[in-house]
């Protein structure tokens, strides 16, 4: 959610929302919230998350002034979008990864998404999702190397939405609920962050903390979040996951980060009401689908990428209807 401004695809009808938030004040909003995830990330995973997070950061302030010099144009890394940006992509990246995957997914975000459509508030899509999902693309078998926690000798450890989609060393992906449980991690080990993932992923509370932070600061809003994650308990279960594996899929992978903190953008959701929960209604119908009948064990990322793409449309359906129109 790095960006707040000039989104020229949306154009809703009255009442409008004054507010007092800067630019700069929201990012910071922002980086306050994600601040325990990160602490989090470099107790569980070392510096190998410090690495990750420190290039990943760096490298998007630095694109972001270089391609504005070079473009002639006013220089915006005070607003410290771009920090938000680098930190968004550390967290959807394993500790593992070498610091040149940063680095591009970095270089693509800021460049290719942000600055060429327009810089802050004109890109159609979230910039760090769309990096990651270029950086998967390019490099699966980089982006999908997890280890465990505290992990010295760097062994890989599956996540656990691998382990309930293919099966890990004695069950099968045809396993039984009690099968699947016990080669899971605790629950509370999920919801606390020791176990294996995305620097961003494996912590649901520190990621619970920043939300609450940002929904009492007013910076996000809650009805996407809510929509997103409780409409992808609901797929699940209709696509036939037992009940007993719901908590595993939400506190598991991708979910919280992307609805708190990625599906909120300001610039790539809708802004309407009804819009907002059409969208997280979507993105949980999507992710659902990708979980349990794609290829792929995640499906937040793409789920989210779509739903973006597809906001144009639905605020063209959601937006109140005007009674009466001014002649001038």
């Amino acid at each position: 959610m790095d960006n707040i401004f000039k989104n020229e695809l949306t154009v809703t009808s009255s009442p409008h929302i004054l507010s007092k938030n800067t630019v700069q004040k929201t990012m910071l909003d922002v980086i306050i919230a994600l601040f325990p995830a990160a602490i989090g990330s470099i107790y569980y995973f070392g510096l190998g998350a410090l690495k990750i997070i420190t290039v990943s950061v760096i490298s998007s302030v630095f694109f972001e002034a270089f391609y504005q010099k070079i473009a002639k144009k006013p220089i915006t890394i005070n607003d410290c979008s771009a920090i938000v940006t680098g930190l968004l992509i550390a967290f959807n990246l394993p500790s593992t990864a070498p610091w040149w995957i940063p680095f591009i997914g970095s270089g693509f975000a800021i460049i290719i998404v942000k600055q060429f459509f327009g810089g802050l508030g004109s890109n159609f899509m979230n910039p760090a999702l769309a990096a990651r999902a270029m950086l998967l693309t390019s490099w699966p078998n980089i982006m999908t190397n997890f280890v465990s926690p505290g992990s010295a000798d760097g062994i890989a450890s599956a996540t656990p939405l691998a382990i309930m989609k293919y099966g890990a060393a004695d069950v099968t992906a045809s396993a039984t609920v009690k099968e699947a449980g016990n080669a899971l991690p605790k629950l509370m080990d999920m919801f606390l962050g020791n176990t294996g993932g995305c620097l961003g992923e494996t912590s649901a509370i520190l990621l619970l903390i920043g939300a609450i932070y940002l929904l009492i600061k007013k910076v996000i809003d809650w009805r996407i979040p809510a929509s997103y994650i409780l409409s992808t308990a609901v797929f699940l279960l209709l696509f036939g996951v037992e009940s007993q594996m719901i908590p595993y899929h939400i506190l598991g992978g991708g979910l919280i980060l992307g609805a708190f903190y990625m599906a909120t953008d300001y610039v790539s959701s809708p802004v309407t009401p009804i819009g907002r929960i059409v969208f997280g209604i979507g993105a949980g119908f999507l992710t659902a689908l990708i979980r349990t009948k794609g290829g792929y064990p995640e499906g937040v990322s793409y789920s989210i990428l779509l739903m973006n793409i597809a906001t144009p449309l639905i605020e063209k359906f959601t937006n109140p209807k005007v009674f009466g129109r001014v002649n001038g």
